[in-house]
Parts: structure tokens; C-alpha cells; sequence
């Protein structure tokens, strides 16, 4: 039986999604031959800020980048980011049941508790591993073994949820279990292909796991 949760944050409990798309079209209008589409950015989420930019760039050093990236995203993120369906309501269900929860994502720490203060979570997630925490950021295991040794979990007892193949193979590595969720933009079809224990359709599917 799961009684502790790890959750992705962007594209998993948060739709983050167009404005992350928006962010990456934007700030590499001039820095490209050919204009950046949306086929070529969404197999790309999930990995690191710094590792997206470099790959779309094709330069090691994307400092200028970066910091025209978080500018862009910061000034339309109220308006461009919200949580996905039943989120809201189940993080509340689950913590009624007594499940531990936690945060796990490539996102850095500030725009992390930023996110997670606007829509009231923070108060239920009993840690938050950001890239900012760690060495070695998912897939590697380090950022999922870091919040399990945080909250004294049992790996056997715990899931990672998240919308894309970093995620899954994150938790394989780590000895938990694995959920992929059907609404990430990569697909159910590309998610199955990783063999997550688990795919959620939609949020309520967590209750039929805990209970």
C-alpha cells in the first residue's frame, strides 16, 4: 500500500505547459536558423532548464539565456500557469488520508515554493527536492532518494508521479514505484513505453491507490 507521494511539479500537478512553450519559442527567436516549434520542445520537457537550452541553442554557455528565459517566464506566469483538473482537491483529500507528499522536479527552487505558495500546496508537501538541491537531476535517482531519506519513506510504499520519462525512469533507479499521467503532453503511448507501475487518467485514480 503507497503512503508516501513525490510528485512532479511542471506538466504533472501544475500546467505550466504553454508558458513554458511560449519561454523557449521567445527567448530563442534570434538564436536559431530556423524557428523553434512545439514538436521539437515537448520531448525536451522534463529535462533541466540549462540541458533544454543548451540542446535548442546548440551553445554550452546559455548564462544570457537563462536569465531571459526566467525574465519572459516570470512576467507571464500569473496569467499563463494553473493547476491541472482535481489537483487542488485530491493533494487535500490525500492529506486528509494521512499521506506523506513531497515535491521532486528539474525546476529550480525559488519559481518551485513560488508555484506552489500561489495555489495554497505548499502547506501539504513535507519536502520539495528542486534541481537547485541536487548534483545529479533526474533521471539520475539522487533528487528521488534525497526526498525519501527526507521523510524517513519506505521505498516500497512510495510513488513518483510525473508526466514525463525522466520521472519514471527517476523512480526505477531510486526502488520506488512509478505513475505516468495521461494528460502530459508527451502521451500515454510514450510514458508506457518506460513501464511505469501506473497510469493515472486522471487525478482521482490516487485515491484507488492509497485506500
Amino acid at each position: 500500500m503507497i503512503n508516501t507521494i513525490l510528485f512532479d511539479l511542471d506538466g504533472t500537478i501544475i500546467d505550466t505547459n504553454e508558458l513554458i512553450i511560449s519561454s523557449f519559442i521567445q527567448v530563442l527567436e534570434h538564436h536559431r536558423p530556423t524557428p523553434l516549434t512545439r514538436e521539437q520542445i515537448i520531448p525536451k520537457m522534463g529535462m533541466t532548464l540549462e540541458q533544454q537550452l543548451q540542446h535548442f541553442s546548440g551553445s554550452g554557455d546559455v548564462t544570457s539565456l537563462l536569465g531571459a528565459y526566467r525574465d519572459y517566464s516570470s512576467e507571464h506566469h500569473e496569467a499563463m500557469v494553473q493547476p491541472f483538473p482535481q489537483v487542488l482537491d485530491v493533494i487535500k483529500g490525500l492529506h486528509d488520508r494521512g499521506i506523506t507528499m513531497g515535491v521532486v522536479t528539474t525546476k529550480n527552487r525559488p519559481g518551485s515554493l513560488k508555484v506552489l505558495d500561489m495555489f495554497g500546496l505548499s502547506q501539504y508537501m513535507k519536502v520539495v527536492v528542486t534541481v537547485t538541491d541536487v548534483e545529479h537531476p533526474k533521471p539520475h535517482p539522487e533528487p528521488v532518494l534525497k526526498a525519501v531519506e527526507a521523510l524517513g519513506a519506505d521505498p516500497e510504499h512510495t510513488l513518483m508521479v510525473g508526466d514525463s520519462p525522466v520521472d519514471i525512469l527517476a523512480a526505477q533507479a531510486a526502488g520506488v514505484q512509478s505513475a505516468g499521467v495521461i494528460w502530459s503532453l508527451k502521451g500515454e503511448d510514450v510514458l508506457k513505453e518506460y513501464n511505469p507501475n501506473y497510469i493515472l487518467h486522471e487525478m482521482n485514480d490516487l485515491y484507488s491507490l492509497v485506500d
